[in-house]
C-alpha cells in the first residue's frame, strides 16, 4: 500500500527543474562491512542516484568519506562535524551542523535513512524507520542511548512530513505506539544482494571443509548483540546435539557488539562448545559461500524490523528457521520458513532436530524461499523510496 505517496499523488512535483536532496549518509562508513541500516542506505541511494540523473544528491557524512560512496556526477558530498557516535553528539551533528547546513543551503527535502533527523529546520523531511525494539526492550540498549531514543524518536516521526517503514510490522508499531497516521507511512522492504545464489554441491563441500570440518552446520548472520537472540540458540544447539547426537556444527557469523556478555556465559556454559565456531566477520564472498553451504540458516531474534539475513538465505537456497513474531513472518512468506517461538529454547531445539533430519522439509523451505525472494529488490525498493521522496517535497 502506498499511503504517503498515494495521499499525495494529485500534488506531485510535475516540474522538469532539477531538485536538491539532501541525505543523511552517516552509515555509510569508510572501510566497514555494511550491516542493517548501513546497507538499506547504500543500495536505495545506489539505485536512486543512477534512476534519477536529472536531480542533485547531497551527501552529509559525518567523518571522511569513501569516494565509493559517491554514486554518480549528481552526488555531492560533504562532511559535516562531530562524528554523531553518541547521544551528546547526534544532538551536536542534527540539531547542530545538519541544521545549520539546511539553513544555509535550502534543499527541497531531507532525506535520513537512519531513523533520526533533525526538529531544527523548516525543510520538509522523509525519515525511514526500521524498528521501534528500543520501546519494547528497552533493557537491550544503553541508559543514555535509550534516553535519547525515547525523547527524539516520536518528535522525529511528529516532525516529519513523510515515513518511510521497513516492514508493514514496523509501520503498524508506528501507528500502535506513537498514533502516527497510517497514510503518513509508505513500506519500503530491504532486499538481498545480487550476489546471493545457490551453488554447486562441489563447491559447498568446499565451503564445510574450509568452516566446519567437511561437517553439516546451521549459520547464523548478525551482530552479536542481545535482541538476535543468541543465548537461547546457542542453547537450543546445545539441546539438539545432546538428544541427537548429530555431527553438525553451528556457524555464528558477525561482529561482537554491544552488551554481548551474556551471549559468551552461554557459550562458555555450553556442553557441545567444539561444535560452535565463532568466525567474527567474514568477507562478502565469504558469506555467499557460507549460505549456500549451509544445512539450514538459525535466524532468531525477538524482534526485528526487518530481517536481512532470512531473505539473504532464502536466495541463496538455504532452508530458514526464525521467529514466529514482530516482522519475521512477513518478511519470510507463507511457507518460506519454519517458525518457532524464540522464548522457548524446547522448541528451537525442536525445530533445529526437524531441519537437520528432514531433507523433504529443507527441499520444501529453499522452493519456498526461493519463490517468496521475488519479492524483493534493491532497484525496486529505490523507486519506492524516490515516490516517497516526491511526495514529501509536493505535500502541502
Amino acid at each position: 500500500m502506498r499511503a504517503c505517496s498515494t495521499r499525495f499523488q494529485n500534488v506531485k512535483q510535475t516540474s522538469t527543474s532539477r531538485v536538491h536532496i539532501a541525505v543523511n549518509t552517516r552509515f555509510l562508513l569508510p572501510g566497514n562491512s555494511l550491516e542493517g541500516i548501513g546497507r538499506f542506505t547504500y543500495e536505495t541511494l545506489r539505485h536512486m542516484v543512477a534512476q534519477h540523473p536529472e536531480h542533485t544528491f547531497h551527501f552529509l557524512f559525518d567523518r571522511a568519506f569513501d569516494k565509493r560512496y559517491l554514486f554518480g556526477p549528481n552526488v555531492v558530498p560533504h562532511v559535516l562535524y562531530p562524528p554523531a557516535r553518541h547521544p551528546f553528539l547526534f544532538v551536536a551533528w542534527f540539531e547542530g551542523a545538519v541544521a545549520a547546513w539546511l539553513r544555509r543551503h535550502k534543499p527541497a527535502v531531507f532525506l535520513s535513512p537512519d531513523g533520526f533527523t533533525t526538529l531544527n529546520t523548516s525543510v520538509p523531511r522523509l525519515t525511514v524507520v526500521h524498528d521501534l525494539a528500543f520501546e519494547h526492550y528497552p533493557q537491550d540498549v544503553g541508559w543514555l542511548v535509550r534516553k535519547y531514543y525515547h525523547y527524539f524518536t516520536p518528535r522525529y516521526v511528529q516532525a516529519s512530513r513523510c515515513i518511510v517503514a521497513v516492514s508493514e510490522a514496523t509501520k503498524q508499531d508506528l501507528v500502535r505506539t506513537y498514533g502516527t497516521a497510517a497514510a503518513k507511512i509508505d513500506v519500503v522492504y530491504n532486499a538481498a544482494d545480487a550476489h546471493f545464489r545457490p551453488l554447486p554441491a562441489a563447491e559447498q563441500e568446499a565451503v564445510r571443509q574450509q568452516f566446519s570440518g567437511g561437517r553439516p552446520y546451521v549459520l547464523f548472520v548478525g551482530a552479536l548483540q542481545p535482541r538476535k537472540n543468541l543465548v537461547n540458540l546457542l542453547r537450543a544447539f546445545d539441546q539438539f546435539k545432546q538428544q541427537t547426537g548429530s555431527k553438525t556444527q553451528l556457524l555464528v557469523v558477525g561482529r561482537k557488539a554491544w552488551r554481548a556478555g551474556p551471549i559468551f556465559d552461554a557459550y562458555q556454559q555450553m556442553q557441545h562448545q567444539q561444535a560452535v565456531h565463532l568466525t567474527g566477520r567474514v568477507t562478502d564472498e565469504e558469506l555467499v559461500q557460507l549460505y549456500a553451504a549451509a544445512r539450514a540458516c538459525a535466524y532468531v531474534p525477538y524482534f526485528e524490523g526487518f530481517g536481512i539475513p532470512i531473505v539473504e538465505a532464502q536466495q541463496s537456497g538455504c532452508p530458514v528457521l526464525t521467529s514466529d513474531r514482530s516482522s519475521m513472518p512477513e518478511v519470510a512468506g507463507p511457507g518460506g520458513a519454519w517458525l518457532a517461538d524464540p522464548f522457548s529454547v524446547a522448541q528451537l531445539a525442536e525445530a533445529l532436530t526437524k531441519l537437520d533430519t528432514d531433507s523433504q522439509l529443507r527441499e520444501q523451505l529453499i522452493q519456498q524461499g526461493l519463490l517468496n525472494v521475488r519479492r524483493f529488490s534493491w532497484e525496486e525498493s529505490a523507486r519506492r523510496l524516490w515516490e516517497a521522496v516526491e511526495a514529501t517535497v509536493s505535500a502541502p
